[in-house]
Order: C-alpha cells, then structure tokens, then sequence
C-alpha cells in the first residue's frame, strides 16, 4: 500500500489545470485524474462472472477504458499507479440504494450530502433509488451530479412510492387504477425512470401503473405482499425487490389482494427446488424478470446478527449511533424478530434463482435503523453473498454487471472491459477474503479517481440527519 499511497501523493500535485473545472472544486478528494492513467500490476475481477486474472493494466483516457490486458503499452506521459496487492472491480450498482434514512421515533431524513458521499466512497458508482420520499430532491441531486456541482453516483431516480390504502402516509395511497395511472404518467414527465410499487398494492393498481409506464418507456419494480410473484409477472413487472422476504404466494394463508400475516413464518422448511418455487423462477426468468437481494437489510432484525461494523458507529449522527448500538446488541442476544433459519432459507432462495438461470442483481435498502447505511451496507452484502454460497466473481457479477442489464446500461458500465465508462473500484487484497471490500482505496467514476478514506471522513457524524 505504501507504493499506492506514494504514486497518489505524486499524482494529486499535478491534477490541477488536467481535471475538468468542475472536477477542480472538488480537488482535496480526488486522488487520480488527468488524461491518462495506467493502472499496473492488478488484480481484475471484472464483472462477467470469469475467474479474477491477475498482472493487469488498466488503461484509461479521458473518462473511459481503453485497453484491459497483461501486455498493455502504457503511453509515454500516463499517469502510473502500481496497483500490486490490490484487486480492482467495477463500480458497484446498487439496485435498492434509497437516497434517505428513517429511525426510531418517526425520524427520518433526505441524506443528499452524506448519502451521496458515502455510496461513492464505498465503491459505488450507481444506484437506483428504488422507492423516493422526496422525488424532486432526488431528480435535483441526481442533475446536481450530473453537472459536477455535487459528489455522487450515477442515479436512476424513482417516483413516490405507489401503495394501497393501509400504507405509510409517506406514500401515494391508491385509490384505484385511474390514479395509478395519473400518478406514474405525471413523474414519468417528470423525469423518473423507475417507479417502485409497495405492500399493499392491488393487482388492479399494480397493472394499470405497469401499462401506463411502460407506455412511457419507464420500469417498474416492487416489494410486494398483496400480490404474489408469479401474479406481479404475468401483469408484467420488470424487477421484484427482497426475494424470498417480499414473496407471499408460498404462504397458506394467502388470499387474493391481501397481505398474509405473518407469512415468512412459514418458510423456513420451504422447499426451493419444489414445485412451487421452481414455477415462480420459470415465470420470472421466461418473461426477463430480475430479483433484487437486499439481505444486508433484513440481517439487521435476525436473532444472533449482525455483527458490529464500528465503522457504521463512526459514520452516523451520535445520538442515531447510540441507537443503533443498541439494536445491535439486542439482535445478537437473541432478541430478533426474523429467526436464523428463515434468513437462511432466503440465501438459498437466492442462489436457487441463480441456478435456476435468473438474474440476481443487489442492494442495501438502507431505511432500516441505520444499521445498514449507504455503501457500507452495500458491502456487508457482498459478505453475505459469499456466505449464501456465490462465489467472489460471481458476487461481483451480482453487485455490478447483472445491475447493469438490470438498468438497461451495459453498454457503459457494469464490467471492466475496454470501451465501457471508467467507473472501477480498487481495494487493497483479495476479494476472496472475507471483509477485505471494507479496504476499499479508490472509486473512479466516469475516469475521475475519489479518495475513498477522504469521501469517508467528510460525512463522519452527520449520516442520518443531512
């Protein structure tokens, strides 16, 4: 590290006057920029799903990659960074990554600064919002970094929240299909690509604000309860959100448009390569729908986990921190309301899809307590990726490529493949190793280098109040 840490001193004296004006404003937390870099001696795992192959150079000019391979000629002048002992990915895109925090006590707060800075800092170059409590907010950010005048991810903004009548007041509480309709028609105007349909949504609601998306040319994925995966698919939704956790079509209870109570009770002896689940997977994978793993999330609430990440402590509000602590340590006493072979079975639902031929894509859902917050939430999932039986390549492939098909923009991003945007990650050591994404050194977003340990120290306090 101490070569890395070297070069980057180097290369940071000499970014003034090569970065774009806006890039400039944000100097004290870049660490690599400028027409060309070249970087040496890495370890690539790039995305595709292909073992990891190491001596590599990573060539990039201007805000793309040029050239990938063991036998690049790097050009005369290149900005150099020998990446020796280090492992480097694609940019992370998080396909469940909320823009906002909520709490005990009713609290709940837009994270537009630390939010932003955080996902980015944790390797994460894209998100899509995946449920918005305040749309415009988000469509501004999302313009404010587009611009350069904010630091962030790539953003794929979501309209409100599209649920029934017993949803959270924070939401669109349909009343029927004209204003589902009426609902999607006006922020797909507006500029969101994707809308996110809740709990308690009818089959009806569903339906109508499918169509009129997709009359639109924007997507829809949900958390369902109401409705049951195979119904969401055949009324033609895009992506469905949680997996096993939002799926009520297994339970015994269940009855059309209504949410059974209790429901996850009953699957801890479900049987993923049964009839019923495989039926679901088929349905899903035949009409091209993704499912989206949000394990991190639910860790937090399962009796024995989650472990104790001090850096979640450092990052957030003290007053949430302490909160937060004591939650923790509550879960790990036994005090959780999912039990452990439940969470268990969610895992193998997972990698059950995976085998069946689905596509898997993940992301944090950071809402719940603070326990899971943006970017470091997103890396405890890779953790639990690997402990659900996937490999390192194929976690990767779930975390950024398969995010990518998802979003429509593979073309661009997602693996680490000449041609595409200059969107990596670099991280000291092996991926294989367990907690070694936690080492993350540098994020490139559109060829610009950020400085994760800078990004990280500028929002310590203050995630979950700006």
């Amino acid at each position: 590290m101490k070569a890395v840490a070297t070069s980057l001193t180097c290369i940071a004296a000499l970014l003034i006057g090569v970065l774009p004006l806006h890039a400039q404003a944000f100097q004290e937390f870049i660490a690599v920029g400028g027409p060309v870099t070249a970087l040496t001696n890495a370890k690539v795992i790039d995305g595709t799903g292909a073992p990891a192959r190491t001596g590599q150079t990573i060539l990039i000019e201007g805000n793309r990659i040029t050239a990938v391979g063991s036998s690049i000629s790097v050009p005369a002048g290149a900005n150099r960074v020998d990446l020796a002992g280090h492992t480097v990915i694609p940019g992370l895109i998080g396909l469940h990554n909320h823009s906002y925090y909520t709490g005990g006590q009713g609290r709940a707060a837009q994270l537009s600064f630390s939010g932003s800075r955080l996902y980015l800092a944790s390797g994460v170059t894209t998100i899509r919002t995946t449920g918005a409590r305040a749309p415009y907010e988000e469509l501004n950010l999302k313009r404010e970094i587009e611009a350069g005048r904010a630091i962030g991810p790539t953003i794929f903004a979501t309209g409100p929240y599209l649920t029934g009548e017993q949803g959270s007041q924070t939401m669109t509480r349909l009343q029927g299909p004209e204003q589902a309709r009426r609902v999607v028609r006006y922020w797909a105007e507006e500029g969101v690509s994707w809308f996110k349909a809740y709990t308690w949504i009818s089959r009806a609601e569903l339906g109508a604000a499918i169509e009129e998306a997709h009359r639109h040319g924007v997507k829809v994925t949900a958390h369902l309860c109401s409705v049951g995966y195979r119904e969401a698919v055949a009324l033609g939704i895009d992506n469905l959100e949680h997996g096993l956790f939002a799926n009520s079509e297994y339970a015994p209870n269940k009855v059309p448009d209504e949410c059974p109570p209790g429901f996850r009770n009953t699957y801890a002896d479900l049987d993923v390569n049964g009839q019923d689940v495989q039926a679901t997977f088929q349905d899903m994978i035949e009409n091209d729908v993704a499912m989206t793993s949000t394990l991190v999330v639910y860790e937090i609430s399962v009796s024995g986990r989650p472990p104790i990440d001090e850096r979640v402590y450092q990052v957030l509000a003290p007053e949430i921190a302490e909160e937060v602590r004591e939650i923790a340590i509550a879960r790990r006493a036994g005090q959780g309301a999912i039990d452990p072979a439940t969470f268990a079975k969610a895992m193998e639902y997972e990698r059950a899809f995976v085998q069946a031929g689905g596509t898997l894509a993940a992301g944090v859902d950071p809402t719940g307590y603070g326990a899971a917050p943006p970017g470091l939430g997103d890396q405890r999932n890779y953790e639990l990726l690997l402990e659900a039986g996937f490999s390192a390549p194929e976690v990767v492939q779930i975390m950024s490529g398969n995010g990518a098909k998802i979003l429509g923009v593979l073309d661009d991003v997602g693996t680490v493949e000449a041609g595409k945007l200059a969107d990596l990650v670099v991280i000291e050591g092996d991926l294989e190793e367990l907690g070694n994404l936690h080492n993350t050194k540098i994020v490139f977003r559109h060829g610009i280098g950020w400085d994760s340990a800078k990004l990280m120290d500028s929002v310590r306090g203050v995630v979950g109040i700006r």
